[in-house]
This record gives structure tokens, sequence and C-alpha cells, in this order.
């Protein structure tokens, strides 16, 4: 017999939605209202999270993607029947019966059936070796097949289809498909331009991109041996992954009499509920304002409206954003607004990079005021402050484009990046839309119940929880409602140092401290981490420029810096030998060439302008570099966070333009800073003129020859971030010039954030780029001398690392692949691409 005041609800379906609302009923439960709740899923396991499922194939298991443990429901007091899915609903009775027999009676029954893979109806669909992408026992499966296949495709190039086909490369076939009905990729989120870039990207990978192909029939005996298409073309494979879109899970609905849509999906009103009252659908399953929802973020919402009407709120889900932000193949690919609409509607500005694989648009009203939509591939880092801005009407700035290419006048971030512009956000701005949590709760949780740090927000409004992706702009928030209430924002490594960077080197070199057990015992508490150990390692070479694998030095280095060396795709490393300013004499490239030609190398000139090896094993490394040790070369610390290369153009030695001998000038540069360690990686240049052809304007600090002398510029950035470097000092002499050098760089290495460019750093540096030029030129500080004093003292113990390596036997002991046997890795491979080795990924 039930209970007097408990009300019974079901939930049939025990996928993220499911969870979700039994999270958010028990939250809102009150004392005089008591549920007993009962969840009856299909699958074999607790709701697990299905918007990483692909990580399985990264070594995730389904406990690790697992969003709560049998203890939690029982804890709860939920019953929980799994592997037992609901066959019948009596709603006279308002009784449910499970495969299993089981009968119970509900008060309210919650519909998170979800939806299921779309199958096309294509000829030879049911032959062994055709599989969905949809549960973990999908992908469990095609583990399984994929060791016995050697070419797959997979039917359909939205996101779990390009997740699926970088899937079967992973698990080592040799050719990996993608069949596309539509004339470009992910056709719902990109236009034309950002599915090129998408696409010369995912070819990169080796991916096999067919578009505009129509499947007629899949041709095999029982098992698949290939897909033939509507234009006559034929595509051999022995395994094929359908990912064609998705069909809402209404079949229950449909045997019960509920309403639904002739196309599929359970009818709902604005309360979610169906069309008998006592019954609700949330998630794929259900069809609220005339569409299904396929994010998780509507169906969060949807879960929070069903649980606040049970527990006598009102709430009404109205038409939810699907602006949406994706991690695809490790590729950022993002829109938001109306990310199509066309000129002349609006103004549509583009950034394109093709070498980095970024594609940026956003549509701007006609009048500049208003940002319309947008689309990111490749960096979507600004996507929640650009939403915001556009879901909130914010007025823009006068130049629209600081929007996607960051402020160039060095005062200050752009409003669109910006702590600042977060707090100017109005307090309804969603920021976490997982979770459905605006700016205004996270301010109330900050200042009225001191919850201050990213978990503790976490923990008490789920921000961040979900996706992930909302975490910079909760950070940046929570720092901004400390500011404004007063209270000092300390900026702490992480839990196992209670300092800054800045406080920590400071620390560590006053007290003379060269080891991380050293600065771990005097200044931290714990073992460390991933966060502090290489920010440690990178303190101390800032510091001493004592070799990095010395002492306890190398077990906290980043993997690169590990081995001296890049780690490739494939499991081999790069050998990357110091061409200063690029000049480089005929004997050198000669030994480069006999190296290569020995070890079997993919060369590359780079745009750096040295030459990079590719494709060498880990215990060649010392013998490789002994030979070019013998002739003069020197580690380009390619690997590190440190200065990579002084690029330059011919100057007056050869240009009729050139004022001025710019090649010996960066020869002059890269030998004094090289090796020396920094906050981020570090690129100059020095042009002979001002037509610019060593692009000085692009780099962290740029030289330009003037008939005078020479123009100093300082924090600039290439890549996905563009920002051209600002002028700090103009017709200098050489020594003077490299004096402002030293104390730029010191002050960067003893004040930036870990992992910070200089871009970045001067954007967030109070008072721009006018006070860096009066520390830096005007020496307002009196720190000059000491800054010259400390750069002096590290180019003074300068030694190059394989150098060190190459002579010392107990540090060549390092690069073996085996400890007990110092051979070659047989699980690397190579494959011949324009008449040059090629690395094969790992199989």
């Amino acid at each position: 017999m039930r209970e007097q005041n408990t009300t019974n609800i079901i939930v049939i379906g025990n996928g993220m939605v499911g969870y979700k609302f039994c999270e958010k009923l028990l939250s809102k439960q009150k004392n005089d209202l008591v549920f007993s709740i009962t969840v009856f899923g299909e699958e074999p396991r607790p709701a697990y999270d299905r918007v990483h499922l692909s990580e399985f194939f990264a070594g995730k298991t389904g406990d690790d993607l697992t969003m709560a443990s049998m203890d939690w429901y029982s804890k709860n007091g939920i019953r929980l029947f799994l592997s037992d899915p609901v066959v019948d609903i009596n709603r006279q009775e308002k009784l449910v019966r499970s495969h299993h027999g089981h009968i119970v009676h509900y008060d309210y029954l919650i519909m998170a059936t979800g939806s299921g893979a779309f199958v096309p109806s294509i000829p030879g669909v049911e032959k062994d070796g055709v599989f969905v992408y949809r549960t973990i026992e999908d992908l469990e499966l095609i583990q399984s097949y994929a060791r016995k296949a050697k070419n797959g495709a997979v039917l359909g190039g939205g996101l779990l289809g390009l997740e699926a086909a970088k899937a079967l490369l992973d698990l080592g076939l040799q050719q990996a498909h993608v069949v596309e009905f539509a004339p470009r990729l992910m056709p719902r989120q990109i236009d034309d331009a950002g599915s090129k870039m998408l696409q010369n990207q995912l070819e990169g990978l080796g991916l096999n991109i067919h578009l505009l192909k129509s499947t007629q029939e899949i041709k095999g005996g029982d098992t698949i041996e290939g897909m033939q298409f509507a234009d006559g073309s034929f595509l051999e494979v022995d395994m094929l992954v359908i990912s064609a879109g998705i069909r809402p899970r209404d079949e229950l609905a449909k045997i019960a009499g509920l309403e639904t849509h002739p196309r599929g999906g359970i009818v709902v009103d604005n309360m979610l509920t169906t069309s008998d009252p006592n019954i609700f659908a949330i998630g794929e399953c259900a069809l609220a304002h005339h569409m299904i929802y396929g994010l998780i973020a509507p169906g969060y919402e949807m879960a929070e409206v069903v649980a606040t009407y049970l527990t006598g709120g009102t709430k009404e889900f109205l038409p939810f954003d699907m602006s949406t932000k994706l991690k695809l193949i490790g590729t950022d690919v993002a829109s938001f607004g109306d990310p199509f609409i066309e000129e002349p509607a609006c103004k549509t500005i583009r950034y394109e990079n093709k070498a980095k694989g970024v594609y940026k648009r956003i549509n701007v009203s006609i009048d500049g005021k208003e940002l319309l939509g947008g689309i990111l591939v490749g960096d979507a880092e600004q996507y929640n402050m650009l939403l915001q801005t556009c879901k909130s009407k914010t007025i823009l700035p006068p130049d629209s484009e600081d929007l996607i290419l960051g402020s160039r006048g060095g005062e200050e971030a752009s409003a669109a990046t910006s702590v600042g512009g977060v707090m100017s956000l109005p307090d309804d701005a969603l920021i976490c839309s997982c979770e459905a949590v605006t700016k205004g709760m996270i301010c109330q949780e900050v200042s009225e119940n001191g919850h201050t740090t990213i978990d503790a927000i976490k923990k008490c409004c789920k921000a961040g929880t979900g996706c992930g992706g909302c975490l910079p702009m909760v950070k940046d928030i929570i720092q901004g409602v400390l500011k404004q209430n007063g209270v000092y924002v300390k900026n702490i490594i992480c839990e196992h140092f209670d300092y800054s960077r800045q406080e920590l080197l400071d620390l560590v070199k006053i007290n003379g401290i060269r080891t991380y057990n050293g600065v771990l015992n005097h200044f931290g508490h714990g073992d460390g981490c991933e966060v502090c150990k290489p920010l440690v390692g990178s303190l101390l070479a800032s510091l001493w420029n004592e070799n990095i694998l010395q002492k306890d030095r190398a077990p906290i280095q980043d993997s690169n810096d590990r081995y001296l060396a890049n780690i490739q795709k494939g499991g081999t490393y790069s050998v990357v030998p110091r061409i200063p300013g690029g000049e480089i004499t005929p004997e050198k490239l000669i030994v480069i060439g006999q190296v290569a030609q020995r070890y079997g190398l993919y060369t590359k000139i780079t745009g750096g302008q040295r030459i990079d090896l590719f494709g060498a094993h880990l215990n060649d490394l010392p013998a490789i570099w002994e030979q070019l040790i013998a002739v003069g070369f020197e580690s380009g610390h390619a690997y590190g966070k440190s200065l990579r290369t002084v690029k330059s153009c011919v100057g007056s030695t050869w240009c009729r333009f050139g004022v001025q001998d710019s090649v010996s000038f960066a020869i002059e540069v890269e030998d004094r800073y090289k090796g020396l360690r920094s906050p981020h990686k570090l690129k100059s240049a020095v042009s002979g003129c001002v037509r610019e052809c060593a692009e000085a304007q692009s780099k962290d600090f740029g030289i330009i020859a003037t008939e005078k002398g020479w123009n100093l510029y300082v924090c600039g950035n290439g890549g996905s971030k563009p920002q051209h470097a600002q002028l700090i000092a103009t017709d200098v002499d050489k020594e003077t010039c490299i004096r402002l050098i030293d104390r730029f760089l010191m002050f960067y290495i003893k004040t930036a954030d870990p992992l910070t460019r200089t871009a970045t750093w001067l954007n967030k540096m109070e008072g721009g780029i006018n006070y860096l030029k009066a520390v830096v030129v005007d020496d307002v500080l009196g720190i000059g001398e000491e800054l010259e004093k400390n750069m002096q003292a590290l180019i003074e113990v300068y030694k190059c690392e394989w150098k060190e390596v190459v002579e010392s036997p107990e540090l060549r002991k390092r690069f073996s692949h085996f400890v007990n046997a110092p051979i070659k890795d047989p699980n690397i491979e190579f494959e011949t691409m324009r008449d040059q080795k090629k690395a094969k990924e790992w199989v």
C-alpha cells in the first residue's frame, strides 16, 4: 500500500536527460513533498555521458563515462531497473509493465526514451559488418569487428559521423572514408568555407571524404564488401558505420495512444505535458515547438521545467537557442545566432588561416551595432562571449573585426574577450547552457554564499559540469565579482602551491633552489601535479639555465622536453638543428642530407628558415645529434617553451632595397637568446628595410632596419589569433636595441602567467603598451640594470642540451624504447608520400 503523502514518479529511460531529471527533482524536494522514484533503463549500465562517447576509443571505459554510480541511486531511494525497458503503459490504471514483468504504479510518468540511430532503408544494410554509432555496446561491437577489417566507411558527415571515421583510423584500419549526401560536411552547423577548412584538416589526418554521394546498395554476400552509389561509382569497404541522424523513440507512446507527430516525436506543450496530463516527455523523444531538440542543453532545460512543475513551481519550456560549440577530433567547431544570414541583410566579416586550419565568420547588422551570428572552425575560444554578445544585443565596438581578431591596440583586451566584457553582460545572460545557469546566479553564489572557486560553483549550481565549455567565463565572473567587492584575487598556481608564478619565481631565486623537490619541500605541499610540475621546470630553466634532464628535473618536464624532441604522429620524433638567421653553409647542408638519408628522415624547410627532420626513432636521436653536433649544429629548441627562431631577409648584403645588414643582426640575436626558457615559446625576426620581408611585426619581438638604425617592436603574434607587434623604440643603435630586448624578455619571464604568449600578456597588462614602454625604455621602476644582469647570467651559462646528452653516457640511456634492449620500436611503420617517408598512424 502506498504511503499517504508520497507521489510515485516513473521515469522511462535512463539516459543523460532521464538522470538529470532525477537529480533536479531530488534537489527541489521539500519536507512536505515526498517522491518515490522508479527508473527503467533499456541499457545494461546506469546513465553515462553520451556527449563524450567517442572518448571510449581513447581509452575511457564505461565507468569513466558514468554520470552516477548504482550507489547514488540507492542512497537517494531510487529504484533502478537496468536492461529492462517498459513495454506497456496502462493509462487508465496508471501502471507500467516492463520487459521482465515488473508492474509499477505511477502518479506521474516521465517519458525520457531519447532517440535511436536512423538507419536508411538501403538494400544490404542488414549485412555483417554494418553498425550504428549510438551506445557503448555499439562501440564495443565496432572495436571488436575492426580487428579483422581493413577499409571502413562512415555513412554521414555530421559530428558523430566524423568522430566515428576518426575512430576507425585509431582502431587500425588502413583506410577510413566519410560518405555524405550533402555537398559539404556538417551542413547544419557551418557554411561552405568553414566546411572546406574542416575537410582539409580531416584529410590531413588521413580520412577520405566523399561528398554528394547517394548510397544505392550495400554489396556483398553475408558480409559487406562495398558501397554502390547512384552516380555509378563503387567504394570497396569491409566495414560500415551508419551515422545518418536520429529518430525519436516514440514507439511506446504510440502504443499507449499518446499524440505523436507523423514524422516522429511525442507532441508536448510548453510545460512538456503530453496529450495525457499525467505523462510528460523530455529530451530527444519530445516534439516541442514543432521540433526535436538534438542537443543536451535543451534536454536538461526540459528536465528542469518538469521538475519545477512537480514541486509546485511554474516554468515553461521556451524555444531554445541551438547555438553550439563542439570539440570535433581535436578541432573546435561552433556556430551561434544566425550563422547563415547573407549580405545584403547583414555585413559579413571573415578571417581565414589555412596554415593553421582556422576559419571565423561573424555576421553584423547593417548599422554595425549588433552581432547577428557566426561560425568558428579551428579556434572557438571566443564562442561563449560571442554567443552572449549576440543574445544580449550588446552594442559592438567600432572595429567589429576585433571580435574575432582580438584587440590590436595593446591598451586592453577586446570587449569580447576581457573580464570587463564578461561583467558587462546582463544578469540573465546564459553562461552554462547545459545547466541553465545565468551570470546573475553565479554572481549571487560568489557574493552572497561565498562560493569563490570553480569547484564550489560546480557543486552549488552545476555550472561547468556538462560540456565544460563555459568554465573560462565562470572563472572570469568569479574574479570580476571579487574585484567589484574589493577582494584581492590571488592567482595561485594550483592546489600544491599557494603562490602565483611570479611570486614562486622570486622565492626560488632568492633562496637559490635548483631542484623540483627543493621547491616543493620549501614552498609547496603534496606530491605536485601536471600543472605545477612543468611550470616549476620552466621556472628553474628560466632562472638557472641548467640542463633540464639532470638531477630531478627530467620527470617534471612536458613530454617533448623530456626527450628534447617533438613527438610526432606515429610515435617518431623530430630533429631540428638551429640555423641562426636562416644562414647555413654548403658543408652543413650536406651533413643534414647525409643524416636524413642514413636514418630515412622526412625533410622540410619551415617558415622559420630551418630544416626540420621527421621520423626519427627514439634510440637513434643521440646518434643523429652526435653527427650534427660534430659539424657545429646546436639544438634548435623546437620542443621547448623557449626561443625558436629569428627569421631574417637577406638585408643590405644582397637586396637592393636593404638599408642594414639584417642577416648578421639576426644571427647575433639568435645566438644571444638561444635556449632561453620562458612562459611560452618566443619567435623573432629582423627585416633589412620597411618592406618587411621577414614579417617582424608578427613576432614576439621584431626588429626593422631604418636609415638611422633599428626600430624595435614587441608582443606580436601570428597563428590563429594574429596581432601586430607594438612599436617600443625608434632609430636605436644595435647595442641599445639588444639592451632593450634583454629588459623586455626578462620582464616577460618574471611577470607573465604560465603558457601566456607575449601578445596576451600585453593585452592583460594594466596600462598596456604605454606602461611596458615606461618599464623597458624609460626604466621607471629602476629595474633595467637588474634585468640586463639577469639576462647576461643566463647567456653565460648556456650549453647545448643535445651536446651534453651526446657526451654523457648516463643521459644517453634515457633515449631507448625498451629498458633492457636498445632496439627500435617494432610498432612504428612508414609509408611513402611525395617520394619521402611519412609516419603511419598508430595501429
